[in-house]
């Protein structure tokens, strides 16, 4: 033990055993046909008969099929994707290509075939409605090891590599998407276009942080003892010490840290007030947790 922190064990003493599909083959094909469909079905029956641009590589698709009625959307965004796999075979990883080009032939596939009539008369409804499907749709599919296709390709590489914000690739490119659509299209329809952009935004963050989001809970008690053994044999659940000082005691002592999911917080909070009427619980949100008994890191 360092005299910095005691880590204990993630899941109890002598346990190893964690369930993690991340580098499933079946379990990545799943996601990303679910995905697709939801993405194809809100495309088909929203975005187009609404005149929609849904942004991406697939918004640039709409707009040359709305003003040369060359093709369709659906085949015009798989031929604008071909140049961008050659750049993920090279760039990212094979896996990496084979589960994204997966996803965009699937995504065109549901598209060209099905198609589900919604018959949403008002543009804003339709603009919400069309976000909300593509968004969780598109979300499903990232949370997979490939991607959507189209500009998640290239978001994905300058991520990894210069650490570039996937959500700034696409305000850049959809910045001037949008720009060269004011020149074309009618300025409602450019902001119907732009909801539907941000609610699918809002609608991916929030799917893909649905089975992530863990809290991070700080005990400050004098008997964190006695409550990290109650957590660890309550909720089999780990926890580390961290070496505390009083500012006011000059006293040193033990901080537990440990994370938990919104359903064991409730019980966590109970387990540690029934040890220590003056305990302090300090409790902050995180996105993601990765390693250890959580979820592994997602290699692409």
């Amino acid at each position: 033990m360092s005299d910095k922190k005691q880590i204990l064990h993630p899941l109890g003493k002598g346990s190893s055993f964690s369930l993690d599909f991340t580098y499933s083959f079946w379990w990545n094909l799943m996601l990303i046909t679910v995905g697709s469909l939801l993405v194809g079905i809100g495309l088909r029956s929203l975005a187009v008969p609404h005149e929609f641009i849904p942004g991406g590589i697939f918004g640039l698709a709409s707009l040359i099929y709305y003003k040369t009625g060359i093709l369709s959307p659906g085949w015009l965004f798989l031929i604008l994707n071909v140049p961008l796999f050659v750049f993920a075979w090279i760039k990212v990883s094979r896996r990496f290509f084979w589960y994204s080009a997966y996803a965009t032939i699937a995504a065109t596939g549901f598209y060209e075939l099905i198609n589900i009539p919604m018959y949403v008369e008002s543009q804003l409804y339709a603009s919400v409605a069309c976000g909300l499907i593509t968004g969780f749709g598109s979300g499903i599919v990232l949370r997979s090891l490939g991607s959507n296709g189209g500009l998640d390709v290239i978001a994905v590489y300058l991520f990894q590599r210069f650490n570039i914000g996937i959500g700034k690739v696409y305000i850049i490119f959809n910045f001037i998407l949008f720009s060269i659509s004011l020149l074309e299209m009618s300025l409602d329809l450019i902001i119907a276009s732009l909801i539907l952009v941000f609610i699918s935004a809002i609608a991916v963050e929030k799917t893909l942080s649905l089975f992530n989001q863990r809290k991070v809970v700080f005990i400050i008690s004098d008997k964190a003892e006695e409550i990290s053994n109650d957590i660890l044999n309550t909720l089999k659940q780990s926890g580390t010490f961290l070496k505390g000082f009083g500012a006011y005691s000059k006293q040193e002592k033990n901080i537990l840290m440990t994370v938990v999911n919104n359903v064991q917080l409730k019980k966590l909070e109970e387990i540690a007030f029934s040890h220590d009427d003056n305990v302090l619980f300090i409790v902050e949100n995180t996105f993601s947790v990765v390693g250890s008994s959580f979820s592994k890191r997602k290699v692409y």
